[in-house]
């Protein structure tokens, strides 16, 4: 009889010898396995993508270290349900060994949340074990964090991946009474993105699809009495036909949307139209919402290329228009065309230095007076104390230009915006320095 329990859930190893990735935690010789094997955990942070064993790894710590364990998760637990762990681990009646903290998703807890495990956690009271999938530099707060050590689990690899597939044919109750010849991998490898249970999952959704299929091709008569039991072969063919979609990891609340959004930027601005597209069309099949891709591209238009041509910022405002109009899926040709124009556009961050550089300067020097002969002298008293007093028009000067001072006397001479090192910019250190000579050392 077919199990109810899932695949990934029967498969769910006990033991740190049974537990398949993360060899430079869990390895031989390596920092977490020696923790465990010497009884001496401190409390840590697990982060990493899911499916690659957060869960599984802290329930084998706590059973390795024959502590009592404790699970929470972040989604329907409170600050109540954490105090009450907290208490009952004080109260010496119940739990006679320090116990294991667990709780998943940590990232959830709120500041407050968060505070109120800091008392056990420094005083020893409990050994905390959180799991995240983002970034706890960001999503818990720097006192807990100082309290725990952080370690990074990594998505598996293929080899991991096959031995994970192999170890469920010869191990599972279930499947080992089916005669699966696993012919091709590369479709359920893609389709798992690096995720365990995801692996498991598709390939029992596979098999019971394929089961099915061979049990309804036998004959009605061979039936007599006698279980038949044909060959379940495993192709990719087979697994994206009962799959039927390709599902990118791509969440885009969380890590991984950042990750792939300073991909695509930074390919962008290091002038890879290849990695552009890629990283384009990740967040494409991920589902992410165009107007925020055209956002992050007219941003790059002026950050990464700016007056080294000056045509990228139309060109991605442009597409942030048509994007608005059109939608998907015709937006990702427009997006396509801009991402790649940028990505091959001349490059220069001197706009983005230079109000850097200005906004520094502001913060630094105050509120300085703008000098009389910029200011605006629209009643007869400001004309009177000098307000407007020697400004020159600079349309009225040859060639429209006039050599007045524009900045605060205190600040007279210093230079802000320092053209970049391109053709266009070149020009324009050039003209700036027919215009102001030395004033401003260009």
């Amino acid at each position: 009889m077919k199990p109810t329990i899932p695949l990934a859930e029967r498969m769910r190893p006990k033991t740190l010898a049974d537990y398949v990735g993360q060899k430079h935690l869990v390895g031989d010789g390596a920092v977490l396995r020696r923790a465990v094997e010497n009884k001496n955990i401190p409390s840590i942070i697990l982060w990493g993508p899911p499916g690659v064993g957060k869960t599984t790894l802290a329930n084998i710590i706590a059973s390795e270290l024959k502590r009592p364990f404790y699970a929470l998760s972040a989604i329907n637990s409170g600050v109540k349900d954490i105090r009450e762990v907290i208490d009952k681990a004080s109260g010496g009646g119940l739990f006679t060994e320090k116990p294991v903290l667990f709780i998943d998703e940590i990232h959830r807890f709120s500041k407050a949340q968060q505070d109120s495990l800091l008392g056990a956690v420094e005083t020893g009271k409990v050994t905390l074990i959180g799991a995240t999938t983002e970034n706890p530099s960001f999503e818990v707060i720097s006192a807990l964090l100082s309290r725990c050590q952080v370690y990074i689990l990594k998505s598996l690899d293929e080899s991991d991946l096959l031995l994970l597939l192999n170890t469920a044919m010869e191990k599972d109750a279930f499947l080992k009474t089916r005669k699966i010849r696993l012919t091709e991998t590369a479709a359920l490898f893609r389709l798992s993105g690096g995720d365990a249970r995801r692996l498991l999952n598709v390939f029992e959704l596979v098999v019971d699809a394929l089961d099915a299929s061979t049990s309804l091709s036998v004959p009605a008569g061979s039936l007599s009495g006698v279980e038949v039991s044909q060959s379940i072969e495993i192709t990719d063919a087979k697994v994206l036909e009962i799959v039927q979609q390709n599902p990118v990891l791509y969440d885009k609340a969380g890590d991984n949307h950042y990750d792939i959004v300073s991909a695509f930027i930074k390919s962008i601005r290091g002038s890879d139209p290849n990695g552009a597209v890629y990283w384009l069309a990740r967040m494409i099949e991920g589902g992410e919402d165009p107007l925020f891709i055209a956002r992050r591209m007219v941003i790059a238009a002026s950050e990464d290329i700016g007056n080294a041509n000056p045509t990228a910022l139309v060109v991605a405002t442009t597409c942030f228009q048509a994007v608005n109009l059109i939608g998907y899926p015709e937006a990702r040709i427009v997006l396509s065309q801009a991402a790649i124009y940028l990505a091959t556009s001349p490059k220069s961050n001197a706009a983005y230095a230079a109000i850097n550089t200005a906004q520094g300067i502001v913060r630094e020097t105050g509120n300085l007076p703008v000098p009389l002969h910029l200011r605006n002298a629209p009643t007869k008293l400001m004309k009177d104390i000098g307000y407007g007093k020697s400004y020159e028009y600079s349309h009225d000067q040859q060639g429209s230009f006039s050599a007045q001072e524009y900045l605060p006397d205190a600040l007279s001479g210093k230079k802000i915006y320092d053209p970049g090192n391109n053709a266009r910019e070149r020009e324009t250190r050039e003209q700036l320095k027919k215009l102001w000579g030395e004033k401003y050392g260009y």
